[in-house]
């Protein structure tokens, strides 16, 4: 069947990266309707800590059960790949978006080394039997996707987690490195946007960072994600130096699951989504099945 003359003009504008990486249907065609499973939005609320964290699940249509996403934000995370989120379901994902305690809602105060905590309970909401059912999610077939931040939480996790598909790490940024360059790096770094977190302050979280132990940055979970399939993209950030150092870091762990790419943009990849997306899609659509 040819393409309309909308999709070849859609085609056009897309990157060479894009084509070198193949342009997944779900970036341009909706799903077909599915009148007894329609895709559709939950509200959920997630046991962490003492509290119920914040999540947005993005179902995905048609009977399932699905694969499934955990999807982790950065700090504070204005950009949260909601984008992203919807062009992962049309391709048959069902997205869990969650927010950190004390971050965007969710109660409770905010801290670095809960947010491990926060997407290891997401996991396990999402894998409770009762939960999965609901959803129609695969809990056997869940990977996670995390932004800045959230690449360093998304490491963390899928070095403790073996029965993860895999984790896709965007434009991570190494929070324990960050203190470790200073008080005045961890300063800069949490004075934008601080009040889009709670119970803290700028001088608190600057503290915490400063205290990050050794083994919490990223290069020291090389050895134990050889094993794992990562998918890890960076941009022309302050942050590049993060993902540079991990990928040498796998290297010399000669593992064969690593998947690398770089694109000259921004940390939020600014002018770059579809390309962001094309490269997510398809890492996903490479994942083993059952």
């Amino acid at each position: 069947m040819r393409l309309s003359a909308v999709c070849l003009a859609l085609l056009t504008l897309f990157t060479a990266p894009v084509f070198a990486e193949s342009l997944p249907r779900s970036l341009y065609v909706d799903p077909p309707d599915d009148p007894h499973a329609p895709a559709r939005m939950e509200v959920l609320h997630i046991p962490s800590g003492e509290v119920q964290i914040n999540g947005i699940a993005y179902v995905a249509a048609g009977p399932g059960p699905h694969p499934a996403v955990l999807l982790l934000h950065g700090m504070p995370g204005n950009e949260k790949n909601l984008d992203l989120a919807q062009a992962m379901r049309r391709s048959g994902w069902t997205v869990v978006a969650i927010n950190y305690r004390g971050t965007w809602g969710s109660p409770g105060p905010f801290h670095f080394a809960q947010t491990f905590e926060d997407a290891t309970a997401a996991l396990s909401y999402l894998r409770a039997p009762e939960n999965a059912a609901r959803l129609g999610i695969d809990p056997k077939r869940v990977a996670l996707v995390g932004h800045s931040m959230g690449g360093w939480v998304g490491a963390h996790t899928l070095a403790h987690d073996p029965a993860l598909l895999g984790a896709a790490l965007i434009s991570p940024a190494d929070m324990a490195r960050i203190g470790h360059d200073g008080r005045d790096a961890a300063l800069a770094f949490v004075a934008d946007d601080r009040e889009t977190v709670a119970e803290t302050s700028t001088d608190a979280l600057a503290d915490e960072m400063l205290a990050l132990a050794e083994d919490w940055r990223m290069p020291g979970l090389a050895s134990k994600l050889a094993d794992s399939r990562l998918l890890l993209l960076y941009s022309n950030d302050p942050y590049k130096a993060d993902a540079v150092a991990l990928i040498d870091a796998m290297k010399t762990t000669k593992t064969k699951k690593l998947t690398v790419g770089y694109t000259a943009t921004d940390h939020a990849w600014s002018d770059h989504r579809i390309a962001l997306q094309a490269q997510v899609i398809n890492w996903l659509a490479a994942l083993p099945a059952k």
